[in-house]
């Protein structure tokens, strides 16, 4: 008997060459888990792959573009071809832009919602119902702080993530009492490589060092520093354990955030 809490599931996590994503694929293998890790870039999840093979776990890289329904249905076939059956989702895939109302423009406010909030739409609708007939399956999307309370100049990734969390909270309630669990994970600003280039940007518009920009960001999250990607891929694995009863929750996680 092996005393890991996720010893044999099989796992799907998109966005999962970098940051995030790439945390939460080493946690969910750390616990047993057989994971498949997706994203557009090849090179990336490959890597991640081979890392967690190299330490004797089972994982695959399947690229997907989430924001495709036929690369969707793809890596739905892919990932039963590896994993025999999907019982873990992880909605990590996401892109964030920042901007004045009057600078977004039309192409920028649907890309956000395409990646953000149809990608996990696409893919959870890909697996979801299987779980169900299994009578067992998690579900854990990855959104914002700013989908719980927004933020200045960044109205379009706001309202995406805000998307995102009524998804979660809709298909908790249409799965309650099969198993299956849905969940959102709202981290403020984690020490990723999205994060750099926010901070790229701010600092480029403001013309001040990436350290003011960071200063300027956990001000207004009310942050002390930058989460880890480890913290946030602890409390996703923590809704994936066999034990966890919540559902439809929007769980913060951020170094000394709290939503307002």
């Amino acid at each position: 008997m092996t005393g890991l809490s996720l010893a044999g599931r099989g796992a799907v996590v998109t966005g999962g060459g970098r940051g995030i994503g790439a945390a939460v694929a080493r946690a969910l293998s750390a616990e047993g888990a057989r994971v498949v890790v997706s994203a557009r870039t090849k090179k990336e999840i490959e890597g991640v792959a081979a890392e967690l093979r190299g330490r004797g776990a089972e994982a695959w890289a399947l690229q997907c573009d989430v924001t495709d329904e036929a690369s969707v249905a793809r890596l739905g076939r892919e990932a039963r071809g590896a994993l025999g059956h999907v019982e873990i989702l992880i909605n990590n895939a996401g892109d964030s832009a920042s901007a004045p109302l009057r600078k977004i423009a039309l192409r920028d406010w649907e890309r956000m919602f395409a990646v953000n909030a149809t990608g996990t739409f696409l893919c959870t609708r890909e697996f979801a119902p299987e779980m169900a007939e299994r009578r067992w399956g998690r579900i854990v999307n990855v959104a914002s702080i700013v989908g719980l309370e927004g933020a200045k100049y960044v109205a379009h990734y706001s309202a995406a993530k805000h998307a995102v969390l009524g998804f979660t909270r809709s298909v908790a309630l249409e799965f309650e009492g099969t198993g299956v669990t849905v969940n959102a994970v709202c981290p403020g600003y984690v020490d990723t490589p999205m994060t750099d280039r926010t901070l790229a940007n701010i600092g480029a518009r403001a013309g001040v060092p990436r350290a003011e920009a960071l200063a300027l960001v956990l001000g207004t999250s009310g942050q002390d520093r930058l989460t880890t990607a480890e913290e946030v891929a602890a409390l996703v694995v923590e809704l994936c354990r066999e034990e966890s009863g919540r559902t439809g929750e929007a769980l913060l996680v951020s170094s000394g955030a709290r939503a307002r």
